[in-house]
């Protein structure tokens, strides 16, 4: 299967961000987490189930414990050797360890029991491959829904046809080969779709439900045509929320971008959805000081969910916008 890595960037957070990530909430007892004493030294290897602003919790690979890594201004974050290219933006790493990636991490104990992280590495490939799995099972699901649409408007124009004068009939049976054609192609499909339901659930499970966070703010940033240059309200707008997300326990900030399409090439309307959304997270990292690993993967989504018409000038200026959400953990002052 020839993955395709946009696609993967896309449904990455779609599913988040497009979606995010948690499959395990953080209402969990305090006491189930692995403590670890001020001081030591520890390195732990395993999958994040949650996230919580600067906390992470990890189940380590070797004790099959839980245990809670704290991310702090001096966490070095990098990706090992990977095969497939990752995020246009080095400095973005930080904002990969969503639940379901693999890491390992390595620091000391902090007084709350914590793993204090100096560094962090992950390589995303296997997370880049189930991604891309399921991008291809939605694929498969659009294309029984499609088929079974057809059948049933062919099959209906074959009954009309059936019904009319003697010189219909041709058509009558043109419309049921065609019913018949387009039955087999949902038959098809949905079998696939059965075959990798299984695929579906375990990708999911790694895969952040929004469900665990509730959107404390949310405004969008609007861009000129081809442009990826903020302007002064957009400033005024992030600044405005940058204060709000600061006055927040646990927040994380959710970016998406998005375009119109009109005058470029869906590559290009892509492109620029992708580079909006990381100057929105660019102008919040260098000028309003929120830390990027407060930030979930920016994420472009090209033309795909319009909020307006791009059949006209106005539906257009409505769609070349990026969304910024201010999300919080429900189980916020629940304990870790």
């Amino acid at each position: 299967m020839k993955l395709n890595i946009r696609s993967c960037r896309q449904t990455f957070v779609v599913f988040g961000c497009a979606v995010v990530f948690a499959s395990y909430a953080w209402a969990a007892d305090a006491g189930k987490a692995r403590q670890i004493s001020q001081g030591d030294k520890a390195k732990i290897s395993g999958v994040i189930l949650s996230r919580n602003g600067d906390l992470i919790r990890v189940r380590d690979k070797k004790s099959s414990q839980e245990v809670v890594v704290q991310i702090g201004d001096k966490t070095e974050v990098e990706r090992t050797k990977t095969r497939f290219p990752f995020y246009r933006h080095a400095n973005m790493d930080v904002t990969a360890l969503l639940p379901g990636l693999k890491i390992e991490a390595e620091g000391v104990g902090n007084s709350s029991g914590q793993l204090a992280a100096h560094r962090i590495s992950f390589s995303p490939d296997d997370f880049a491959i189930e991604v891309a799995e399921e991008q291809q099972v939605l694929a498969n699901k659009s294309a029984t829904q499609q088929a079974q649409t057809s059948a049933d408007q062919a099959a209906q124009a074959a009954t009309q046809a059936q019904s009319s004068a003697d010189q219909a009939q041709q058509s009558a049976y043109g419309a049921q080969a065609s019913a018949d054609q387009a039955s087999q192609q949902a038959q098809t499909a949905g079998a696939v779709g059965v075959a990798d339901a299984q695929a579906v659930a375990i990708v999911n499970q790694r895969v952040s439900d929004l469900d665990d966070y509730k959107n404390e703010f949310e405004v969008d940033v609007f861009f000129a045509e081809g442009s990826t240059v903020l302007n002064d309200a957009a400033k005024r707008d992030l600044t405005n929320l940058a204060e709000i997300a600061k006055s927040l326990d646990g927040y994380m900030v959710e970016i998406s971008g998005f375009a119109a399409h009109h005058k470029f090439t869906t590559a290009e309307d892509q492109k620029l959805s992708e580079e909006r959304a990381a100057a929105v997270a660019e102008y919040l990292l260098e000028a309003r000081n929120i830390p990027m690993r407060r930030m979930l993967v920016p994420v472009g989504y090209g033309i795909t969910h319009p909020v307006a018409s791009n059949e006209n000038a106005q539906g257009r200026v409505l769609n070349r916008h990026v969304d910024v959400k201010i999300l919080v953990n429900k189980s916020v002052g629940q304990g870790m």
